[in-house]
C-alpha cells in the first residue's frame, strides 16, 4: 500500500537524477548542463509538498523556477491526509498481532504485562503492543537436569553426589531427571529460576529416600524402586509448587561408594559374592544328597513294614500252631511229645554236619559224613544216562564198615527206643 501511495505521488527515487525526482519545472532553460553537485534539500522538500497538495486536491502555486515554490493547501485536504495517514498507522499496528503457533508449541499472552491466557497451535492473533504481549513456550520437548553430574558421569558434583544412608553409610549418586511442560503460564510466572528450582526438589527427594533406605539396598536390588520413588515425591512437590512440570522419567547413572573406601568395599562386595557362589553350591548338594536319602529311607521303612508283617504273621502262625499242638497234646501227651522232640532234632540236625565215628576199635576215622552222602545221592538220581560223578575230597566208607555202622545204628535207635519207653512208663 506505500509503494502504490508513494506511485501516486509520483516520486521516483532515483539516485541518478541530481534533483532526486523529475517533477521540477526549473530545468535547464539558459541550455546549461544541470549542477553536478548535492541536490538542494529545500528544492526536493518544496517539490514534495507541492505533490501532496495536487494529489489532495489543493491549489498549488508557483513554476517552481529559482523564485521559489508556494502552495496553500485547504483544510479539507489536510483532514483527508492525516486521515489517511493513521490509517495506514492504524492497519499495520493492527496486522502487527498476528502471529503463529507451531505444532506443540503453546503461546502465552499478557495483557501490559499480567498474563491472560495461554493460545494453541495455529494462526492467532492478539492486540498488538503495548496493550498485548506473547511469549512461545515449547511444551512438547523432553528436558533434562541432571544431580550429581554435569555431561558426563566422570565430571562429579560432590556437593550434589555425596549422600547419607540410613545405616549411616555414605553413598555417590548420580542421576538425571526427564521433565516436559504441562502449564506454559506456570512455568513462566509461578518460579524465577525453573531449571534451578527442578534440580533442588530432586535432589532433597534422592536424599529423603535415601535416607530412608540401607546401603545395600540402593546400591543393588532397590535401584529402580528408588528411582520411582524419586519421580512420584518429585511430582508431589513440583504440584505444590505450581511449576506447571511433569516428570517423565528418573534414571540412576551411577550409584556407587566413594573413592576413598571404593577397595573395601569391593571386598566386601566379592565376599559377599563367595558367600552367595558357596550357599548355591551348598543348596545344590542338597537337592542332590536330600532326594536320595528321603528315597533311602523310604525304601527302609518299606522293608520294615514288611518285615514287621513278616514277623507278625509268622508268630501269629507259630501261635496258631502251639494252640494246635497244645489240643493235641491234651489229648495225647506222650505222642505229642514224642513227635515235638522228633520235629525239634529234625530242625536242628538238618542245619549242621552230621559223621558217625566207630569209637569201639579205637579208630577215629570219619566213617560216614552223611549229608554229603545225601548230597551225593540226590546228584547221581538228577543225572540221567551218565555214570556216578567222581568225588574228590571226601572218605566213603568200605563195605567192610558199611555192617558195622550198620550194626551202631541199630543198637543206638533200640537203645533210644527203649529209653523213650522207660521215660513214659516213668511219667
Amino acid at each position: 500500500m506505500l509503494v502504490s501511495l508513494l506511485k501516486k505521488i509520483g516520486l521516483t527515487l532515483s539516485l541518478n537524477d541530481p534533483q532526486w525526482g523529475r517533477g521540477s519545472q526549473n530545468n535547464n532553460q539558459d541550455g546549461k548542463k544541470p549542477n553536478e553537485g548535492p541536490p538542494d534539500i529545500e528544492q526536493l522538500w518544496r517539490d514534495f509538498n507541492q505533490r501532496i497538495t495536487k494529489l489532495l486536491g489543493g491549489n498549488g502555486a508557483g513554476d517552481g523556477g529559482g523564485g521559489g515554490g508556494s502552495f496553500t493547501p485547504d483544510a479539507a485536504g489536510a483532514k483527508v491526509a492525516v486521515a489517511v495517514v493513521l490509517a495506514v498507522i492504524a492497519f499495520i499496528w493492527g496486522v502487527s498481532g498476528f502471529f503463529i503457533v507451531q505444532e506443540g508449541q503453546t503461546a502465552v499472552i499478557t495483557t501490559f504485562g499480567k498474563y491472560s491466557h495461554s493460545t494453541t497451535a495455529g494462526f492467532n492473533w492478539r492486540w498488538p503492543a503495548p496493550i498485548q504481549g506473547h511469549e512461545i513456550v515449547n511444551v512438547s520437548q523432553v528436558r533434562t537436569v541432571e544431580i550429581g553430574y554435569r555431561s558426563n558421569v566422570k565430571n562429579k558434583q560432590p556437593k550434589e553426589a555425596l549422600m547419607l544412608t540410613d545405616d549411616e553409610n555414605i553413598i555417590d549418586i548420580q542421576f538425571a531427571v526427564q521433565y516436559k511442560l504441562k502449564d506454559a503460564a506456570q512455568w513462566l510466572y509461578n518460579n524465577r529460576d525453573q531449571e534451578e528450582m527442578i534440580r533442588q526438589v530432586a535432589e532433597t527427594a534422592i536424599r529423603e529416600i535415601v535416607g530412608k533406605s540401607k546401603m545395600d539396598f540402593v546400591l543393588y536390588e532397590g535401584r529402580e524402586k528408588v528411582a520411582l520413588d524419586v519421580n512420584s515425591l518429585m511430582q508431589q512437590v513440583l504440584e505444590r509448587y505450581k511449576a506447571g512440570v511433569q516428570i517423565t522419567n528418573v534414571t540412576m547413572q551411577a550409584v556407587q561408594p566413594p573413592e576413598q573406601v571404593q577397595a573395601a568395599f569391593d571386598d566386601a562386595v566379592k565376599a559377599g559374592q563367595d558367600k552367595e557362589r558357596q550357599k548355591n553350591e551348598g543348596q545344590a548338594y542338597a537337592n542332590d544328597v536330600i532326594p536320595k536319602a528321603r528315597g533311602e529311607a523310604s525304601r527302609l521303612l518299606q522293608e520294615s513294614e514288611a518285615y514287621k508283617a513278616r514277623i507278625v504273621a509268622n508268630s501269629e502262625g507259630n501261635a496258631g500252631r502251639f494252640k494246635q499242638v497244645l489240643a493235641e497234646y491234651q489229648k495225647a501227651p506222650a505222642v505229642t511229645r514224642d513227635r515235638m522232640y522228633l520235629e525239634t532234632m529234625q530242625q536242628i540236625f538238618s542245619s549242621t554236619t552230621k559223621m558217625m565215628v566207630d569209637t569201639k576199635n579205637g579208630n577215629n576215622m570219619i566213617y560216614l559224613p552223611l549229608d554229603k552222602i545225601i548230597s551225593q545221592q540226590e546228584a547221581v538220581s538228577g543225572v540221567k544216562g551218565g555214570g556216578a560223578p567222581a568225588v574228590t575230597g571226601q572218605l566213603m566208607p568200605t563195605p567192610e564198615q558199611m555192617p558195622a555202622a550198620d550194626s551202631r545204628l541199630n543198637k543206638d535207635g533200640r537203645t533210644r527206643d527203649s529209653r523213650d519207653i522207660r521215660d513214659r512208663e516213668v511219667r
